[in-house]
């Protein structure tokens, strides 16, 4: 059972991936592509460390957080498998939109993005109010 403290930082995390996955659809509306990337890989990766802090745990590398997520919580199925591979394309993506020159992501692709993170958002979001309780 998770401490008052774990549930108060799982909550502030989750609000600061909503305030991303908000952030992501006005970005991508407004047709800034690369700042959708970023801010829909952040909601993700803010919601990865929504769930971890009510184990306690958080990390200062991003491969440290997915990589703890996914043993804990995709491999056990506690959350679907299937956002595994939203989760490396949201990296991958991110990475190369924010650190590479003349790297453009398809407007398909960085909607696919925004949408799975809205799903990722959408999931964990009803995980944790289960586990708020």
């Amino acid at each position: 059972m998770p401490d008052r403290y774990e549930i108060v930082l799982s909550r502030y995390r989750l609000e600061k991936s909503e305030n991303m996955l908000m952030a992501a659809r006005r970005d991508f509306g407004e047709g800034d592509f690369a700042s959708a990337n970023n801010r829909a890989y952040y909601c993700v990766f803010h919601a990865m460390r929504a769930v971890l802090a009510l184990d306690g745990v958080d990390y200062k590398k991003h491969s440290a957080v997915i990589a703890r997520f996914t043993q804990d919580y995709l491999k056990t199925e506690r959350l679907s498998r299937e956002y595994g591979k939203l989760i490396s394309n949201a990296s991958l993506i991110r990475n190369r939109s924010d650190y590479e020159d003349f790297y453009i992501c398809s407007v398909e692709d960085t909607k696919r993005l925004v949408d799975g993170a809205a799903g990722f958002y959408d999931a964990v979001e009803a995980f944790l109010r289960e586990k708020w309780q």
